[in-house]
């Protein structure tokens, strides 16, 4: 390679860098003027580019974005389960980004077991027109872990707080049989955050809602607590506990955390002040499906520690309608 031809590919490579920050700041997220702010969570589609039955899925997402016109779509993992999967994530996003929503996506644990691997699938899902994720995190482990800060309706300040994790695939460890944990720089990540947050707020927590794949140990917990929906399934969580529960709890910000991987789950339950949630399962009959598919929404209001929820159905449907805390609160 020659002189001029290496200063031409860097420029190339600082323009490319350039237009990515500025793409990414073009799609701050904002609660609305009314100080709202609505999500479509959208998990497990396993969509198959073959296989007729994947366009059941397309319906529910289809539908769900013209009805709730969200601020945002969150795809909590499994989402394409078919090579090539370029082609299936290509018709996925394209329903999400021909609208101009933003999305974020968490990967599940099926998501790599195509014909790309995990950091491949990662890096293609952040190349997506409207796509806020983020594939790498310096020395934290694991592709997409990564906030969404919510500014203010009325200005620049950060009133809310998503965050979006990959709670991995399997157990790497051999005594230890299932799926896999967060690791400990992942919840030490996740505390550092949030005290930067709370930092930033002169000392009080940000509402702070959480989105990931596979349910933390706690869930089974929270479902014998107190809960509302379905439970057709045991929980497929991870035999180990590596505490990011506990580091929500004690960071005091993390209102609900919101799941997929149990197909046939759809639970919002109650466990020590946060609210443990699955989404709806969203994909067709390509895989196991006992339930009905469709999508969670959940809705914030600004200045309240506070989220509203329910989920969509076909034809117009809302079902299991809740307000935290207010719906688990004993009177």
């Amino acid at each position: 390679m020659n002189n001029f031809s290496r200063k031409t590919g860097l420029f190339c490579v600082a323009i490319l860098s350039l237009l990515t920050v500025s793409g990414l700041q073009a799609q701050q997220l904002s609660f609305r003027k009314d100080g709202s702010f609505k999500i479509v969570q959208f998990t497990d589609v396993h969509y198959c580019v073959s296989k007729p039955e994947s366009k059941e899925a397309l319906a529910v997402i289809n539908e769900t974005l013209d009805a709730e016109k969200p601020d945002l779509v969150i795809f909590t993992g499994d989402i394409v389960t078919e090579a090539p999967a370029k082609n299936g994530w290509d018709v996925v996003t394209e329903a999400v980004s021909k609208r101009g929503i933003p999305f974020a996506v968490t990967l599940g644990n099926h998501d790599d077991e195509q014909d790309l691997s995990r950091a491949q699938v990662a890096r293609l899902v952040a190349s997506y027109p409207k796509s806020l994720f983020k594939d790498t995190t310096d020395n934290v482990s694991g592709y997409g872990n990564y906030t969404l800060p919510i500014k203010s309706a009325t200005g620049n300040k950060t009133s809310a707080v998503l965050y979006c994790m990959d709670s991995r695939s399997y157990s790497k460890i051999k005594a230890v049989e299932g799926y896999g944990w967060f690791s400990q720089d992942q919840v030490n990540w996740y505390r550092n955050q949030s005290k930067d947050f709370t930092t930033q707020n002169g000392g009080k927590p940000l509402p702070a809602l959480a989105f990931f794949h596979i349910a933390l140990p706690e869930y089974n917990k929270a479902y014998n607590t107190r809960a509302i929906g379905l439970r057709f399934e045991d929980e497929c969580n991870p035999k180990v506990n590596s505490g990011m529960f506990t580091a929500m709890l004690e960071s005091g910000d993390v209102m609900g955390t919101f799941v997929g991987h149990d197909h046939d789950n759809d639970y919002i339950a109650w466990l020590d002040g946060i609210a443990l949630v699955y989404g709806r399962f969203t994909g067709g009959k390509t895989t196991y499906i006992n339930i009905e598919n469709g999508a969670r929404v959940i809705t914030l209001q600004e200045g309240e520690v506070a989220f509203k929820s329910w989920i969509r159905l076909r034809g117009n449907r809302i079902i299991q309608q809740t307000e935290f805390p207010k719906t688990f609160i004993k009177k």
